[in-house]
């Protein structure tokens, strides 16, 4: 890449304020890349949390469910979950963590009372109820589990694309920038000694000169002029 940069003194400093660029552009990816590993490293923690509860919540909930189903069958559990009338509604938002978007998810009409439900009360029993605030609970946990896992996801993507950048100047960009700086700069002194060298043999030239005119001079000077009465 080098050989391909004449080396001149403005590609020099063109090149000089490009290495002083990505070396400003290297120090602030490194920085945001470490600071996404500090946060992905949060989440991930979070995500580990979430996941033992999802674990907890389903087996908790298939309990619930299997023990209503045989204590009161299948058709009352079946009818109990076809007398919901009000849906869980979700509404997604978005944050933004160092410059990372990722979503955020609210959730309303998930939990609800006996009366909410929509089955009346007398003609259903307890087992019932644990099942259904089982599951409750349950869709709970695996909105907050979507929405840990997805911003878990879009960091990590994020860091793996930042710490591309950072390898690329760091093993590729400025690696050649710094080279075509040597070579200009070595080009440079070889012309500045090739310039004074030049400079000298023709100051030694010109002394030569100067000495050998100034000899001729000196010879006319001392040869005395013949008269005629001599």
């Amino acid at each position: 890449m080098a050989k391909d940069v004449k080396p001149t003194r403005k590609n020099l400093m063109q090149i000089e304020d490009r290495i002083e660029l990505s070396e400003r552009g290297h120090d602030t990816l490194e920085k945001k890349r470490d600071g996404l590993i500090m946060e992905f490293m949060d989440i991930l923690d979070q995500a580990q949390d979430v996941r033992e509860d999802l674990g907890d919540d389903y087996e908790r909930a298939q309990r619930a469910i299997n023990m209503a189903r045989a204590m009161e069958g299948d058709v009352a559990v079946r009818g109990a979950a076809a007398a919901l009338k009000e849906h869980p509604e979700l509404t997604t938002q978005s944050k933004n963590i160092m410059g990372v978007v990722v979503p955020q998810i609210e959730s309303s009409k998930v939990k609800k009372s006996l009366d909410e439900r929509g089955y009346g009360v007398m003609g259903t029993s307890a087992r019932i109820d644990e099942a259904a605030e089982a599951y409750e609970e349950l869709l709970e946990t695996i909105i907050l589990a979507a929405e840990v896992e997805t911003a878990m996801k879009k960091m990590l993507e994020e860091i793996e694309t930042t710490k591309r950048r950072v390898n690329a100047l760091e093993f590729k960009l400025l690696p050649d920038l710094y080279d075509n700086q040597e070579y200009i700069e070595q080009k440079l002194e070889e012309q500045e000694r090739e310039e004074i060298f030049r400079m000298k043999k023709i100051k030694a030239k010109k002394e030569a000169e100067e000495d050998a005119i100034a000899a001729e001079e000196a010879a006319e000077e001392e040869v005395e002029p013949v008269t005629a009465d001599d």
